[in-house]
């Protein structure tokens, strides 16, 4: 067989927010290196679309949950176990992007960003990881998606980039305490991507603001499908002795 340190095949891999943008691409490139799935997000409808654009789709499992619902992801992790769907990786797609400028900032909206960009994905980590279930496999990968923002300023960005931010930092203590297990955790950091979620932004409905963002990004807006095979990457054996670490994936936006 050639060598292939890219390769899933015989892996399973646990995405959330898998029903559009950077997770349903994330499925659909991991799928085609050999991955079978297990896909999270609030709209099964969505989710069934994904399912259904992935190599041998009746192979991968979805799961209609809201992170946020601790009671029903709790469910979802002993259907996983009682089904003996241990895991080998799970990618963290699931998030909220805004643009807030600092008077109309609230603790609500704050509250709201922590728990949707940083308290769901860690606290299912902890969960699947529980003695009773232990989900996460021996030597498993670990992915949160950060952004660009978690590094860089920008101008209404500020309750967004704390968000991202707190990834990027708690990430490398994960890292040090899943080591002993043999599990990794990284985090990827894009710059803009053509999602739906960028398309809603205020710069993609102005030619000219578009213009400015796509000017900051040497190489261009991204495509889903850059940020998908850097998960390929981390989740892959081909990492094996990554951890701890923020993977910039930006186009050159952070490099000025």
């Amino acid at each position: 067989m050639e060598y292939n340190p890219f390769s899933l095949l015989g892996k399973r891999i646990l995405i959330t927010g898998a029903s559009s943008g950077i997770g349903r691409e994330v499925a659909i490139v991991l799928s085609k290196l050999g991955a079978t799935t297990i896909l999270f997000g609030r709209d099964r409808e969505r989710l069934q679309i994904t399912k259904n654009m992935l190599q041998n789709a009746t192979e991968h499992l979805i799961y209609s949950v809201d992170l946020l619902d601790s009671e029903k992801v709790m469910f979802v992790i002993h259907d996983m176990k009682e089904r003996g769907f241990n895991i080998d990786g799970v990618i963290n797609c699931a998030g909220i992007s805004s643009t807030i400028v600092l008077r109309s900032i609230t603790e609500e909206k704050l509250q709201n960003h922590f728990n949707i960009n940083v308290n769901s994905g860690v606290l299912l980590i902890k969960n699947l990881l529980l003695k009773k279930y232990s989900l996460l496999n021996e030597g498993g990968s670990i992915v949160f998606m950060s952004s660009v923002m978690g590094l860089v300023g920008e101008v209404g960005k500020t309750t967004y980039a704390m968000t991202k931010g707190a990834l990027i930092a708690g990430v490398k203590s994960l890292a040090i305490e899943l080591a002993l297990k043999k599990i990794r955790v990284n985090t990827i950091s894009p710059g803009v991507v053509k999602t739906p979620m960028s398309s809603a932004s205020f710069y993609s409905k102005n030619e000219e603001s578009l213009k400015k963002i796509e000017l900051l990004h040497p190489l261009g807006i991204g495509n889903v499908e850059d940020i998908a095979n850097a998960c390929v990457y981390l989740i892959s054996d081909a990492s094996k002795w990554v951890t701890g670490s923020n993977l910039i994936v930006d186009g050159g936006y952070s490099a000025r």
